[in-house]
């Protein structure tokens, strides 16, 4: 593989700006580009400049998003420092984010599991990732 590989998860949302201000507050990220009605869709691309990935909230007026995800749809975060950790956990129930069980009681074990308003959910994980 040649060069960094850049993840961008997109998904769809019936309340794009709500969405968009959830995790750019609560995840700390920046608004990295706004479209308009680009072949009938709208949205809100956010990242953080220094970091390989980004996340894509789309809209279609005329076409309404299904039902919540699968309770173990997760987007997971480790965060190494326990301060900010702390803080970030904060971050998300000041942003609007409820925190919830999660199903698998794995992710409660070192982290806290947050469900945004279409039930999507993020596990702010405390430690390092190690293979």
């Amino acid at each position: 593989m040649s060069g960094v590989w850049t993840l961008r998860v997109a998904r769809p949302t019936n309340q794009l700006e709500e969405i968009a201000e959830m995790y750019r507050f609560g995840l700390g990220l920046t608004t990295l580009a706004r479209f308009v009605d680009h072949e009938g869709f709208s949205g809100v691309i956010l990242g953080d400049a220094g970091h390989p990935y980004h996340f894509e909230f789309t809209t279609r007026p005329e076409h309404g998003v299904a039902a919540a995800p699968d309770p173990d749809d997760l987007l997971v975060f480790y965060v190494p420092s326990e301060s900010e950790w702390e803080a970030g956990c904060a971050r998300m129930i000041d942003a609007g984010f409820r925190q919830v069980p999660s199903l698998n009681p794995y992710w409660d074990v070192a982290g806290r599991t947050f469900a945004d308003l279409d039930g999507y959910r993020v596990v702010l994980q405390r430690g390092i990732w190690a293979a």
